[in-house]
């Protein structure tokens, strides 16, 4: 009897596992698809909201590209890519809620941290230098930094060109006094200079295509690199708190991302034709050519880095020169504004 009671015992426990598992399997219940490098759970994608580092230039195309080539949906994410406005304004959207994530400036961030502005952090690097500069055009004689004393800039509030200039002005050598800036739009600034009503705007070295289609005229450029050598360029971040609490999916928007990089400065033409179909108003010629310039930058000559890694001794530096000069207090450190654990690894 006993021997009964167990057999009975085994077959039921049997029929409910063989049940569990055809009910796992059935096509009404969504697959799992979390884990892995896809952020995706049961199958619905994670809505984010990306910022451009500055209006729609083909320095920025590349998230569109990933957008277009479908690199966010097999990662599991449905992408609202918007416009953005620079290092300040997008650290802004990041802190408030108002975006996910964006590329900002890392030197720029740098100077925000020491500000006080807390709660963003860096989770791969776009550029592996600095791409920061004063553009301006030949007509207006500027072709040193010390030219610039007397004269009048443009540039959004927030961007890092304007921010790092009084870095960039000791160590060049000119009276930061002697230089006036006024407040521009991310969208207007070249036709700005090219109307003649300022004699440079913040630009990166990249623009030079783009600059000489708006103005018509030849664009002269004062690369912060000259005197800033080891500053990065942008980086990609987010809010910390999305780093600490959904790192997994921070790490699988970054992947996707940077593959969406690689692919645009792989195929510059077809790049610059996704951005010409997402917004009417980009140039293709001169985002292609911005591509074909940025490249250099994304993964520095014979580095040999991976794209996207991020060297912390790199940026203490960095942070050395920003005290050094002033623009920073001291005790920041990288960790601050790195998400160590979650940068693509060399």
């Amino acid at each position: 009897m006993f021997m009964r009671r167990l057999t009975r015992t085994f077959a039921t426990a049997a029929l409910a596992t063989a049940l569990a598992v055809v009910a796992g399997c059935s096509s009404d219940e969504p697959e799992e698809t979390g884990g892995g490098n896809n952020a995706a759970a049961n199958g619905t994608p994670v809505k984010v909201t990306y910022l451009t580092s500055f209006g729609n230039f083909g320095r920025d195309s590349y998230a569109w590209v990933a957008l277009e080539k479908g690199f966010f949906r097999d990662a599991g994410f449905e992408v609202d890519v918007q416009k953005g406005q620079g290092t300040g304004g997008n650290i802004t959207a990041i802190v408030s809620g108002k975006a996910d994530y964006t590329p900002i400036d890392l030197t720029g961030g740098l100077l925000q941290l020491g500000k006080g502005v807390k709660d963003f952090t860096a989770v791969a690097a776009i550029q592996q230098r600095t791409m920061a500069a004063i553009a301006t055009t030949e007509d207006k004689n500027i072709k040193t930094p010390k030219d610039l004393e007397g004269k009048t800039l443009a540039d959004t509030p927030g961007s890092v060109v304007r921010n790092l200039f009084p870095t960039y002005a000791k160590l060049a050598k000119i009276d930061y006094n002697k230089v006036k800036w006024q407040d521009g739009e991310a969208a207007t600034l070249i036709a700005t200079l090219g109307s003649g009503k300022v004699d440079g705007i913040g630009q990166f070295v990249v623009g030079r295509p783009t600059i000489a289609a708006v103005t018509k005229k030849t664009p002269v450029f004062l690369p912060y690199s000259d005197y800033l050598t080891d500053l990065y360029g942008n980086v990609l971040v987010t809010s910390t708190k999305n780093a600490k609490e959904k790192p997994d999916q921070v790490k699988a928007f970054a992947a996707a991302l940077l593959k969406g990089l690689e692919y645009a400065l792989a195929n510059p033409k077809e790049a610059a034709d996704i951005l010409k179909a997402k917004d009417p108003t980009a140039n293709p010629v001169a985002a292609q050519a911005e591509l074909e310039l940025m490249g250099a930058f994304v993964r520095s000559a014979g580095s040999g880095e991976k794209i996207g890694t991020i060297d912390t001794q790199r940026v203490a530096r960095s942070i050395a020169i920003l005290q050094g000069a002033g623009q920073v207090p001291a005790g920041l450190t990288p960790e601050q504004i790195i998400s160590v654990d979650l940068t693509p690894k060399a």
